[in-house]
């Protein structure tokens, strides 16, 4: 496994702390104004010339908003970043940068449910969608059309925990002079960095692990200048889903301690697969760490460390026993959502949805889990008497 950039922590604890720009203060303020002013008419002038790189009004560019750019772009080896009032603003934001009527976009596997319902509500501008269930390359190409501009990627997969073979979908995608996408949530900048393997934009939930405490909603893209000056003209200033600095605020806080919470997660979940690969009541374990997952091999080629979110397939594979297991934990908490300090479950089986989750290829069996900050082996206890009630 490689090891994670050395001046990772000096980007997440320091980068952007410019002291004397704030009086010495050690952590920088916020920012909560919605226009700046000018000494004179000729500076406006000159400011207007170059929104994206001046301050002139809140929706465009804020200070404490910029810090926050400034240390994700640097962890993702990025030139720029931009964030976004959710997630889901960022990827809208990221997929109609690239695509237009007539257009084709393939998604590869199980990806993030509301980008799935986005491409499907596009449907009314004449762009077009195909998703592709395997992460084979070969399966890849086939599934490319003619008209096809942007493959949209997972890695891990959603739900199931895929991994995708990033470099060569690159390449694969150059060929064919079509874009490409990831979401990047699960692995963090600190585990995986799909632009130094040819990816063109990078997406985050920053909700999730970046800021780590449950306590903001926020997304981010990280791209090279050139197609981040379309972006920032085109689908971030127009569209309005610019980040508040409060929650930027928030966020600052919370990537200085990201190496160390990744650390935790990533040791008591590894605890954690283990024990559950080992239970009679778990048929399989979804987690790319572990040394019998068929993409452990690539794992060790793409990524640099496995964080906290995993999933398991029950062999009692029934609605009855999903619900069962999930109203029978005590620590871990029924939630949407991961990343924080708290331990999460859910399961995409509703009861009432069998067959949509087979045709997507997702055991009905399946529950997700997010590990936490607890005491690992509280958290094992808590599994332990429950998946001895189904």
């Amino acid at each position: 496994m490689k090891t994670p950039k050395a001046d990772n922590e000096y980007i997440c604890t320091h980068l952007g702390d410019d002291y004397s720009r704030f009086h010495g203060a050690v952590v920088p303020p916020i920012y909560q104004n919605s226009l700046f002013v000018f000494e004179d008419f000729d500076r406006f002038v000159e400011a207007m010339k170059d929104e994206q790189n001046n301050y002139i009004y809140w929706r465009g560019n804020n200070p404490t908003v910029e810090i926050a750019e400034q240390k994700i772009a640097a962890l993702e080896n990025g030139e720029k970043c931009k964030l976004f009032s959710s997630g889901m603003a960022a990827i809208s934001s990221a997929i109609l940068s690239f695509v237009k009527s007539g257009d084709h976009i393939l998604s590869v596997s199980n990806i993030y449910g509301p980008a799935i319902n986005f491409f499907r509500y596009i449907e009314k501008f004449g762009i077009s969608h195909t998703n592709l269930q395997s992460t084979d390359p070969e399966e890849i190409e086939k599934a490319i059309t003619p008209n096809t501009k942007m493959i949209y990627l997972e890695s891990p997969t959603t739900m199931t925990f895929k991994l995708v073979d990033l470099p060569v979908v690159a390449n694969l995608a150059k060929q064919y002079n079509i874009r490409t996408i990831i979401d990047n949530t699960w692995a963090t900048p600190l585990f995986q960095n799909p632009l130094d393997f040819g990816i063109d934009i990078v997406v985050h939930s920053v909700s999730k692990y970046l800021s780590g405490h449950s306590d903001l909603v926020g997304g981010a893209l990280i791209t090279n200048t050139d197609l981040m000056n379309k972006i920032f003209y085109d689908e971030f200033q127009l569209f309005g889903g610019a980040m508040p600095p409060n929650e930027a605020w928030l966020l600052i806080r919370g990537l200085r301690t990201l190496p160390i919470r990744m650390k935790a997660h990533q040791e008591s979940t590894l605890k954690v697969a283990k024990f559950l690969q080992q239970h009679s009541a778990i048929k399989k374990v979804n987690y790319p760490a572990l040394q019998n997952s068929s993409d452990y091999e690539l794992g060790q080629k793409l990524l640099k460390g496995y964080t906290g979110l995993l999933s398991f397939e029950l062999e009692a594979n029934t609605f009855d026993s999903v619900r069962t297991l999930i109203n029978s934990l005590k620590i871990f908490k029924i939630g949407v959502s991961w990343g924080g300090f708290e331990s999460l479950i859910l399961s995409p089986n509703y009861g009432h949805n069998t067959e949509s989750l087979v045709k997507a290829g997702i055991n009905p069996g399946l529950i997700r889990i997010s590990v936490g900050l607890e005491d690992c082996d509280e958290l094992i206890h808590d599994l332990d008497q429950a998946l001895s009630l189904v």
